[in-house]
């Protein structure tokens, strides 16, 4: 016999309510139920929530684990009513990682090839052809080697680029020079030419993309930003562009969303800018390994993917 759906409550965002409810057709192992004022959120054990919901938690005395809905969690980890030893899940899913892959790939080849430079000659009519060295000696470095990080050096591999990654503990991915930790940031840095970010925000990588950082990078790197808006000081972007440190930069996150429209960015001509949408969870996909993950914690088994409070991600 089949047994019954889990209930999932699914809050916090009610923007996408009618995407999850159609990708919900498709995994007949979940009974996603919507948030809403007024409905009865005891008997329900698993939630799913992106943008807390104040009072919900302490209304659910029954619940066992949070999941997240995206790949970002640090709005969850500062709400003051999410208990201490409630786990939160990490979403981690293939058509999350595969498109963030896709994004950073995309990125660097524009980086690559000066893409910015044939544009600006095709808006002005002008035949302009330009030389780029090979991949091979273009050298690429990403911060954060999470499951996201490696599924973006994965393609970059591909394509020949000599890769270094730095997260806070040193992780054997192929094809990657690793480096960890504080002590090691400066020889990861070190005559980089493209810079990804795709670190976790925690309290150590708040502001890591400032003007001291991009010194440390080839003359005329380029930057591409995927990871979290508090990542970068803004306000040294656009000096270490003029100044020509910097050559070009790529990003999807920001201090303020949406960017306002007085924001000094949209104006640069060598500034690219995508709206938080590098990658996203798919739906399908996200409820079905969220549906995997409640049937073994059911049985006993530990949840993966589940956040480490003490780091912040």
């Amino acid at each position: 016999m089949t047994p019954p759906p889990t209930p999932l409550l699914f809050a916090g965002a009610e923007e996408y309510n009618a995407i999850w409810a159609r990708a919900a057709a498709a995994v007949p192992e979940i009974d996603l139920v919507f948030h809403r004022p007024g409905i009865d959120v005891t008997p329900f054990e698993y939630l799913m929530m992106w943008r807390p919901v104040p009072g919900l938690i302490a209304a659910m005395p029954r619940l066992k684990a949070l999941f997240s809905f995206g790949a970002g969690i640090e709005r969850l980890l500062a709400h003051p009513e999410i208990p201490a030893d409630l786990p939160i899940v990490r979403m981690v899913e293939p058509g999350l990682t595969e498109g963030m892959a896709q994004y950073v790939l995309w990125q660097v080849l524009r980086h690559h090839r000066r893409i910015w430079e044939l544009e600006a000659a095709e808006a002005e009519a002008r035949w302009a052809p330009h030389l780029y060295p090979p991949a091979w000696e273009r050298k690429v470095g990403i911060l954060g080697l999470g499951h996201l990080g490696a599924a973006s050096a994965g393609l970059l591999a591909l394509m020949g680029f000599p890769l270094r990654g730095w997260s806070r503990s040193r992780k054997e991915v192929p094809g990657v020079e690793s480096f960890a930790g504080g002590a090691e940031l400066p020889a990861f840095l070190s005559g980089l030419d493209i810079l990804v970010c795709l670190l976790p925000l925690t309290a150590e990588t708040r502001g890591i993309l400032n003007r001291d950082l991009f010194a440390q990078l080839a003359p005329g790197a380029c930057l591409v930003n995927a990871g979290r808006g508090g990542h970068l000081v803004e306000a040294d972007l656009i000096p270490a562009l003029d100044s020509g440190q910097l050559a070009a930069a790529s990003l999807d996150v920001f201090a303020t969303e949406p960017l306002p429209a007085d924001h000094p960015f949209w104006a640069h001509p060598r500034i690219t800018m995508t709206p938080h949408n590098a990658s996203d969870t798919d739906p399908v996909t996200g409820l079905r390994e969220v549906a995997r993950q409640i049937k073994a914690h059911r049985r006993g088994e530990p949840l993966r993917h589940v956040a480490e409070r003490a780091r912040g991600y």
